[in-house]
């Protein structure tokens, strides 16, 4: 069919576009189709679905590589706690004579998928080999589609489905939810591992289990004796196997060379309150955890007459099948050098003081808890001046009614950042994670920890004491340097106000929680006590490595929620309110032109130009013409797609657009050129 002069200018303002964004040198360290994706992760207990992922923070922009043990469709996606219903999920495959299906969807339902009005996802490639179904793609963090869930730095629940066939139906069986934490800072392949590590381990022996729900139990050991100082640089958890699902986590205290320890091992806050001394953090470790490995500038310096000798070990065991005769022996591993980083770090801890002076009512779909740390304290207790902290990692700890946490700094009365948060908190996934750019604390700040709950599944209060995971904690661990003597600094509220708010009489703490077993425990009432916690006068309690022990007071700040960042702008559908401004968009990297993304320009003519490539966010079907080139039905100009081995994908086909000679860039440019000077305006 022939075409007019303005189409015949479109299709070749098309083709050299493509292949400008082609032929240009890469700028920066951007993701592509042959970089290497560095993280990776099975998605189901049989090892059947495997997940490589990676990100560009700058463009935020992230690729996944999902391989499926499967000849039938594959699909990723992100989902809101542990259901499916309104979970995103791209999907794909192939079919028997070779055409490829790739789509961006949602779940209407348990078991309906619909496709999105925006289609954002971006095909780089499927494959299907009789062995596994590999769909490889990229989507932004945040794209403007409704439907799409954004990525963040919180947790994320990864939700991961797979078919026997081609039929795109959702089977309970073949879809699973993971959280995982996607936008991991540091790699391990990016440390430094000295030639001259030695390993040392910290552990509990053969201690017998008892048959109660929750056990903590303690020890003091000695740390390694060394003839000059060294630094200890990396930690893992040491755990007997079939043991692994009763350990909830892992603590070792630094403890001050002039306290008197007890041996042997016993309940850590029981009868003998010697078995509590230690209260300096050096390491952690909790459930869904793996190694950790500090930024190769810092390290826990042992060996100097300033340095810990002992530590306390404390392993918290959840029985809570009251299983009989379980020995375990676990503990922390750790790896230490005598080449020395330039810093000593530290680990400060922050949140709601771990006292029976706390509670959350029943019945609760979100209540807040709130613990203040005012460091203006800090060099009178600590002995000597204290250096600004610089803070680069964190842990954050709640247990099973936890769903959010945040730590939030500020400055002479204003709110400066948030330090680290995460809304979508998995009591299952609690692990060390590095900050994207290190924050410094001065003396004077105010640290606020604010923690949410959720206890819609409970008919009594649950008490913010720590012991048992029914019980609560609200705490976060930040690591630091350089190393002060501060070991804790916490907060909590004025529980006879609260009680007196609620119209419940009471003199002192211990009535004052007496009395919230009185309250009917109504929504009102839920949300007057949440109120009631953050307006009354909060005591702070600071802690040093010798157990001296401060305190002063303050009140709670409002904390200025973080806007969301604009999101990446999508080839249509709709659009969330507040996005519906254009500063509410961000526009789409030149490197998703390819993809057939419609970029907005300041001629009214390229937008309809451009719609005319390739659209990856729809049905692609390609029909394979021999092992390595394929020949796909889409709209002119026409554009192939071609495979190539490369080492960098473990010699996996990959495909790109089909090279050109730069002769005929040129030709195209001129003739482009010459065109559009005649036809258009």
């Amino acid at each position: 069919m022939l075409q007019t002069p303005g189409a015949m200018a479109c299709d070749l303002l098309f083709r050299l576009l493509l292949l400008m964004v082609l032929a240009a040198p890469s700028q920066g360290n951007r993701l592509g189709p042959t970089s290497r994706l560095r993280y990776s992760r099975f998605l189901d207990p049989s090892n059947v679905i495997f997940l490589r992922w990676d990100f560009d923070l700058e463009a935020e922009m992230i690729t996944f590589e999902l391989q499926v043990r499967t000849a039938g469709w594959v699909g990723l996606g992100v989902t809101n706690g542990y259901t499916f219903v309104g979970g995103d999920l791209v999907v794909g495959g192939v079919l028997p004579e070779g055409n490829v299906y790739f789509s961006d969807q949602h779940l209407v339902d348990e078991d309906t998928l619909e496709a999105d009005g925006s289609q954002d996802a971006k095909l780089l490639r499927l494959t299907e080999d009789g062995v596994y179904t590999t769909m490889l793609f990229s989507r932004p963090f945040r794209s403007c589609d409704p439907h799409d869930k954004d990525i963040t730095s919180d947790t994320v629940r990864v939700l991961a489905a797979y078919g026997l066939d081609d039929m795109l139906k959702l089977d309970p069986e073949r879809t699973f939810v993971k959280s995982i934490f996607l936008l991991q800072i540091l790699h391990p392949d990016d440390h430094d591992v000295p030639e001259d590590t030695i390993i040392h381990d910290l552990e509990i022996t053969d201690f017998l289990i008892p048959e109660d729900d929750t056990t903590y139990a303690c020890t003091f050991l000695p740390l390694p004796i060394v003839s000059k100082k060294h630094h200890i640089y990396k930690f893992e958890p040491k755990l007997v196997s079939h043991n692994e699902t009763m350990v909830h986590h892992i603590l070792v205290y630094a403890c001050g060379n002039a306290s008197v320890l007890p041996t042997g091992i016993s309940d850590c806050y029981g009868a003998d309150p010697a078995f509590s001394l230690c209260s300096q953090v050096i390491v952690g470790w909790a459930v869904g955890g793996t190694s950790y490995q500090f930024p190769d500038d810092v390290g826990v310096s042992i060996g100097t007459p300033l340095d810990p000798q002992w530590i306390r070990l404390e392993v918290h065991y959840s029985n809570f099948h009251n299983l009989p005769g379980v020995h375990d022996t676990s503990g922390i591993r750790m790896y230490y050098t005598a080449h020395l980083r330039k810093y000593d770090m530290g680990v400060l801890q922050l949140g709601f003081l771990t006292f029976p002076i706390h509670f959350i009512p029943p019945g609760a779909e979100s209540f807040m808890s709130y613990g203040l740390c005012k460091t203006e304290k800090f060099e009178e207790m600590n002995g000597a001046p204290v250096p600004d902290i610089q803070v680069y990692g964190y842990l954050l700890h709640t247990h099973l009614a936890g769903r959010a946490l945040q730590a939030v700094q500020y400055r002479n009365g204003t709110q400066l950042r948030t330090i680290c948060k995460d809304d979508s908190y998995d009591f299952n996934l609690q692990e060390t994670r590095d900050l994207p750019h290190r924050v410094e604390i001065k003396p004077g700040d105010e640290l606020l920890i604010e923690c949410n709950y959720q206890t819609l599944d409970r008919d009594f209060l649950t008490f913010v004491r720590g012991p048992s995971t029914i019980n609560e904690m609200c705490l976060i661990f930040l690591f630091y340097y350089p190393r002060n003597n501060i070991s804790s600094c916490m907060g909590y509220p004025d529980i006879i106000y609260v009680a007196h708010e609620l119209g419940e009489e009471a003199s002192d703490s211990m009535e004052g929680m007496m009395a919230m077993n009185n309250v009917e425990w109504t929504l009102e009432n839920i949300k007057k006590a949440e109120k009631a916690c953050k307006e009354s006068q909060q005591t702070v309690i600071i802690k040093t490595i010798d157990e001296v022990v401060g305190n002063t007071t303050g009140w709670i700040p409002e904390i200025i929620p973080t806007p969301r960042g604009p999101c990446l702008e999508s080839s249509g559908g709709k659009v969330e309110p507040q996005d519906e401004t254009p500063a509410g968009f961000r526009a789409a990297p030149m490197a998703l032109l390819a993809s057939g993304n419609a970029t907005p320009g300041t001629s009214p003519w390229l937008p309809s130009c451009l719609g005319r490539g390739p659209s990856f966010g729809s049905l692609l079907p390609c029909r394979l013409e021999s092992d390595t080139v394929s020949s796909c039905q889409i709209p002119s100009p026409p554009l192939c797609y071609q495979t190539q081995k490369l080492p960098s994908f473990s010699s996996q086909n990959v495909p790109h657009l089909c090279p050109v000679p730069m002769a005929q860039v040129r030709t195209l440019a001129s003739l482009a050129t010459v065109i559009l000077h005649k036809v258009l305006p």
